[in-house]
């Protein structure tokens, strides 16, 4: 999955670019943070706090790390009545469930990508019609003019 980010953009232009993709977001520390209310209010943020862990998960460079935050984020997020459980097909929860003894730093991948398109077709397109984007849009618009027009 790749994540564009965007650096050289102004705060307004980034928090435009956003609804370029949900990658954009993503990688944003504020943009992350907007989408995490979001999804809040829509009673669905294991879906990015599942993402965000499986990306810290990919990172783990400890064999003994690898087996311990396996062992989380299927606890948290894969196993039945898991705390907060994520909506993915039997076939990839079987498949975690069958290989988490022995787990890799792909195990996830499946039901990560799953998430993630789920997130990409469906909750982000609300995102960008939100309350919550629109205010933050508005926000760094007013920012941006005060920056450029000190008399105002």
């Amino acid at each position: 999955m790749p994540v564009k980010c965007c650096f050289h953009r102004s705060d307004a232009g980034e928090t435009m670019a956003w609804s370029e993709s949900v990658d954009t977001v993503l990688a944003n520390k504020e943009g992350l943070a907007a989408f995490r209310t979001f999804l809040k209010s829509e009673f669905s943020e294991e879906n990015v706090e599942f993402w965000l862990a499986c990306e810290d998960f990919k990172k783990t460079k400890s064999t003994s790390k690898i087996a311990s935050k396996a062992r989380k984020i299927y606890s948290d997020f894969i196993q039945a009545d898991a705390p907060k459980e994520i909506n993915i097909d039997f076939h990839t929860k079987n498949d975690i469930s069958e290989n988490i003894s022995e787990p890799t730093l792909s195990c996830f991948d499946a039901a990560q990508r799953s998430i993630y398109s789920l997130m990409a077709k469906d909750s982000f397109p609300r995102f960008l019609r939100s309350e919550v984007y629109k205010e933050l849009v508005k926000k760094h618009q007013d920012r941006n003019q005060k920056r450029w027009l000190p008399f105002l």
